[in-house]
């Protein structure tokens, strides 16, 4: 049996929305892209919406918008995606890494105090595998020390905490749609605001630099050529519809794992106990037990892929990758980041992942640590 990792959801209704834009005169900047945008902002009910190419060039232009010079300091968690802070390097900002909360993979307030300097300007909250970041508390703390914010929603569309969704608690929230979101464009992303003036600077950022309604030729600002096509938007349009139900699906999905991998004595399932939050389940990750390595772990992905199922290693610590070697950037004590980067395991979601093939993922992950177990029991007692 072969279980991908992730693996995108398209319908019928999908394709036609797609083949409808082909056939029409509008195929970028047009009436289906300005309903994307409406329709993610009435869902996140927030002001304004502003699509672009990827959740990458969103975060860059939220940070652009918000005045992110060179030299300026953005605190962000090492933990994440390589996306957020490539977007602080593009800016020749300075990245601040800052520790996780072990239960959530998520940056909490305790750990800012000691990241701020005279030279910090924002920081960046991520909200990884659709788990909500405590982004209140957050924003307040910035807020008492005049820093902007802004949300990595990235890989959490539609999750909440007391009600209020992610990416709609900073100045500027970023949201992205790879194949492996919960919906999808293809490529493709959007920048969210309460902020009209803000909006309105992105959406030129994102557009040559050209502001709405102005003279084509006219450039206020140096801008991106990162516009979101309305091929593109009508795939999101369509796919944004049932976006609710594929937020049950997949927390139905994520319950089917705990209660079948919750008793194994060797691993810890995420997202159990959490109160006024919702999740969005970008993944499942499971997390080793601390008697397991990263060696461990590495063989444990490795065995998995031979029989057929696709894992993932999310994520390597920011602060460690080739990438920075050279590069300016400070960081505190991030003890959970590199026990959770090393014991981290994400399984298989996505939408039409059958039951027999989450017994698959589970049987044969079973199956594997309890070799390793057995394996590593035997050696210490040799030793």
């Amino acid at each position: 049996m072969k279980v991908p990792l992730a693996k995108p959801e398209i319908t019928e209704k999908d394709i036609a929305a797609v083949v409808a834009v082909l056939r029409s005169t509008h195929l970028s900047q047009g009436p289906v892209m300005r309903e994307f945008e409406e329709a993610l902002a009435a869902y996140l009910n927030f002001s304004y919406a502003v699509v672009v190419n990827s959740g990458t060039s969103a975060l860059q232009l939220a940070l652009r918008a918000l005045d992110i010079k060179e030299g300026d300091e953005v605190i962000l968690p090492s933990f994440s995606f390589m996306a957020v802070t490539n977007a602080v390097l593009s800016e020749k900002a300075v990245p601040v890494f800052v520790d996780i909360d072990p239960k959530t993979c998520n940056m909490t307030p305790s750990t800012l105090e000691a990241a701020v300097s005279r030279k910090t300007r924002a920081i960046a909250i991520v909200h990884s595998f659709g788990f909500p970041a405590p982004a209140a508390e957050i924003v307040e703390f910035a807020r008492s020390h005049s820093l902007a914010t802004i949300e990595d929603a990235c890989e959490s569309l539609g999750s909440e905490f007391n009600g209020r969704k992610s990416g709609t608690f900073a100045d500027i929230g970023a949201l992205a749609f790879y194949p492996n979101k919960l919906i999808t464009t293809g490529e493709g992303g959007a920048l969210v605001t309460d902020s009209a003036r803000l909006a309105a600077r992105l959406r030129a950022l994102s557009n040559q630099g050209r502001q709405l309604g102005g003279n084509w030729f006219q450039h206020v600002e140096p801008g991106f050529s990162y516009r979101l096509s309305d091929i593109s938007c009508a795939l999101g349009l369509q796919q944004l519809s049932r976006i609710e139900q594929i937020l049950r699906h997949r927390e139905a999905l994520a319950r089917k794992y705990e209660l079948r991998l919750r008793s194994n004595v060797n691993l810890t399932c995420f997202g159990t106990g959490w109160k006024h939050a919702r999740i969005s389940w970008f993944t499942y990750p499971i997390l080793l037990n601390d008697n397991f390595t990263r060696q461990d772990r590495d063989e444990i992905w490795g065995e998995l892929r031979r029989l057929g199922v696709e894992t993932g290693r999310y994520f390597a610590p920011a602060h460690l990758q080739p990438a920075l070697r050279g590069l300016h950037f400070r960081c505190g004590d991030l003890t959970h980041t590199l026990s959770i980067s090393e014991r981290i395991l994400c399984l298989p979601l996505f939408n039409a992942l059958q039951d027999e093939q989450i017994e698959f993922v589970c049987g044969s992950l079973e199956h594997i640590l309890g070799q390793s177990a057995a394996h590593r029991a035997t050696h210490a007692a040799v030793s």
